[in-house]
């Protein structure tokens, strides 16, 4: 995630009303952290939330599929499925049905 050997930076919250903070310090208690370790993993996980919102931004519009039905998502990664259906389907009527060895196990 981020370097934390790196430089450091202290952030400081003014005019927090005591309630707010007391409601803090008890939620960190029952986590067994202090006030700052919970405070400083609050504010690392939304901004952990913010890059990876920006990433998937970046992938927005992007017709890669993701956004497909499973219908869609099939023929946009095998257009020719369809012409090799159509292929067996014409083979095996020529053939007659369970005559077929490719597909022999999908007849029966």
């Amino acid at each position: 995630m981020w370097d934390t050997a790196a430089a450091t930076t202290a952030l400081s919250i003014r005019d927090v009303p005591p309630e707010v903070r007391d409601q803090l310090a008890a939620r960190a208690r029952e986590r067994g952290q202090s006030l700052q370790a919970y405070l400083l993993e609050l504010v690392t996980e939304d901004a952990r939330r913010v890059r990876n919102a920006q990433i998937m931004a970046r992938f927005a519009g992007r017709s890669d599929g993701a956004n497909l039905d499973p219908d869609e998502r099939q023929s946009w990664i095998d257009p020719d499925k369809a012409e090799r259906d159509a292929r067996a389907d014409d083979r095996d009527r020529r053939l007659g049905a369970g005559e077929c060895p490719y597909r022999r196990w999908q007849l029966r």
